[in-house]
């Protein structure tokens, strides 16, 4: 019998959960989102709303965009009571507030705290968990306070549904670019915030179809300007299917890939996930085999170099001769004489 999502989460905790979702936010979440967000599978999520229908006479919504379902709680206007936040929910924002402190700039992060700080007002006397239990290690991340202003554009275009026009250099540009945009999804990946967008194109003219979507650091943009112009969310746009299928944020064909790790890094590997359909093993000798899919070689062979001498690539046979290569022009760098 396969092991559940989400083992130690019960029926009625996953039940409240959807209900507060649904109920408090009045937003319409697809079948799929609310399959991970709960940790278990669609149909349990369906059996959930089925009850919710039931036990609490709740009115859910249900409609198809594209090939999703979705459900929402229609909310009436001064219908629900202001509620406070619990202990537990106000110290799990507050862990996440310092872990995201360096990703949401000064002015981001101190609405993070004025926010927080409201609601341990509303706690008992000398019973609001402490804002200095939690911190986030920052050496090597980016500022960005300079980038808030984008990042409320951006924010601000997503949720009226209008186009943007960003100036935009990349890492490899000698100069800028302005191009329109449909922004979709702002992210974090190793410490650094991307927005996931698709082309809009100029004015009047017709939607052309391109092989890969904008994909945006946010540090590198170098302005962005809002317009009137609308546009519709795409129904296709899964961004857990896009990109958190395999490795590699960049997204270009998925291929497999097979690595030993020697015991000193056999450990590290096996505690991660690096793609849903991973494989994982060890072998007599206290070696571990991982199998996995990954879609961006660059960022597969900089993984691999980053373990040095534990890690051994034994497919695919074409990325074992780029690693030689690179092998042998770092010997080169550190040649007697260079």
């Amino acid at each position: 019998m396969p092991e559940k999502l989400s083992p130690y989460a019960s029926y009625g905790e996953k039940l409240i959960r959807l209900f507060a979702r649904l109920l408090f936010t009045g937003k319409a979440y697809s079948l799929g989102e609310l399959s991970r967000s709960l940790g278990c599978s669609k149909q349990t999520v369906l059996r959930l709303i089925e009850d919710i229908r039931r036990s609490f006479g709740a009115e859910i919504e249900e409609h198809t965009e594209g090939r999703q379902k979705y459900y929402r709680i229609r909310r009436h206007l001064g219908s629900l009571p202001a509620m406070s936040l619990s202990y537990s929910e106000i110290e799990v924002l507050l862990m996440c507030q310092a872990f995201a402190r360096h990703l949401l700039g000064r002015s981001l992060f101190g609405e993070a705290t004025a926010a927080l700080e409201k609601n341990l007002a509303l706690i008992r006397p000398g019973g609001a968990p402490e804002m200095t239990h939690f911190t986030s290690y920052t050496p090597g991340s980016i500022d960005y306070s300079a980038h808030e202003a984008s990042i409320r554009t951006l924010l601000n275009a997503m949720e009226q549904h209008l186009v943007c026009t960003v100036t935009y250099r990349s890492l490899t540009a000698w100069r800028a670019k302005t191009f329109s945009i449909m922004p979709l999804k702002i992210f974090s990946h190793h410490d650094t915030v991307y927005l996931c967008a698709r082309y809009a194109g100029k004015p009047g003219q017709p939607h052309r179809t391109r092989e890969y979507d904008p994909l945006l650091a946010i540090h590198r943009i170098r302005g962005v300007e809002l317009t009137d112009r609308p546009f519709v969310f795409p129904p296709d746009f899964d961004f857990e299917h896009i990109f958190n299928r395999n490795f590699g944020i960049i997204k270009q064909a998925a291929f497999e890939v097979e690595v030993e790790f020697s015991a000193q890094a056999a450990r590290y590997v096996s505690e991660r996930t690096w793609s849903p359909d991973q494989k994982v093993w060890e072998t007599r000798d206290g070696r571990v085999r991982l199998i996995f899919s990954a879609s961006s070689r660059s960022e597969l062979l900089a993984w691999l170099l980053s373990f040095g001498a534990e890690a051994r690539l034994i497919r695919p046979a074409e990325l074992i001769d780029e690693i030689r290569e690179t092998l042998a022009r770092m010997q080169r760098h550190y040649a007697p004489g260079a």
